[in-house]
């Protein structure tokens, strides 16, 4: 995969969009302190720092989880003092360069009462964190058959001007009929109705989503990290006393 030279610059909105989104047309959703925000515990598990090098946002976070408290950040390998890494992941982030985006007649608008369907789906197809209010966050597409729920995608992280789309998966048995492919295009549709641009995420392991968001139109941007820090002492508070 090469990266795209779009939007390159190391000061663009996408290189922190959690931050970007917590403090902008996600406001609504955020706890914050300072400099650090996240998301309501059954909206969304991620955290934000305004910037992970500034000693003070690591404080506002401290303050924000509490001692023992975890937070899962982006951009981030080597914690702060007072601070653990639990564990990290690699991934991968792409913006649409040529993809074709139109509605889908198969597509049904998901809500608050398809949420137990949704969590079945994505416990039975693992494509990243969902929790029950994650339908809120934006638009959620998907098709069904017989009644049953085999396909979603929807909108996730929202930084001004951008919209991330999320939570591609389609049940096992019914892969390889182009159900996701339909989704994104769909969701991407909606999101260029409101002037705004798609982007997504995928583990930088997953080569089948890497190999198919490629085909239709998205361009790697970047290679990221994903880590859950914990907050292990006071030592980020005293340091900036």
């Amino acid at each position: 995969m090469s990266v795209t030279s779009i939007d390159a610059s190391s000061s663009h909105i996408l290189d922190n969009p959690a931050w970007a989104a917590l403090t902008g047309p996600h406001a609504h959703f955020a706890q914050r302190i300072g400099h650090a925000a996240r998301y309501h515990q059954d909206v969304a598990p991620f955290h934000a720092l305004s910037d992970e090098d500034d000693p003070r946002a690591w404080a506002d976070l401290a303050a924000l989880v509490g001692p023992g408290g975890t937070a899962a950040v982006r951009g981030v390998t080597e914690a702060a003092a007072g601070w653990e890494v639990v564990r990290t992941g690699h991934g991968v982030q792409f913006v649409d360069t040529a993809l074709r985006a139109e509605p889908d007649p198969g597509a049904v608008r998901l809500g608050p009462d398809d949420v137990p369907e949704i969590l079945d789906l994505v416990a039975r197809t693992a494509p990243g964190p969902y929790l029950p209010r994650t339908v809120e966050l934006g638009t959620y597409l998907g098709i069904r058959h017989q009644g049953r729920l085999v396909a979603l995608a929807g909108e996730r992280l929202h930084p001004p001007g951008w919209t991330e789309i999320s939570a591609v998966c389609t049940d096992p048995d019914h892969r390889g009929r182009g159900l996701a492919t339909r989704l994104v295009r769909a969701v991407a549709a909606g999101i260029r109705e409101r002037g705004e641009r798609p982007f997504l995420h995928a583990a930088a392991a997953n080569a089948n989503a890497i190999r198919l968001y490629e085909s239709i139109g998205f361009t790697l941007r970047r290679r990221t990290v994903f880590s859950l820090v914990r907050h292990t002492g006071a030592a980020a508070l005293e340091e900036t006393a």
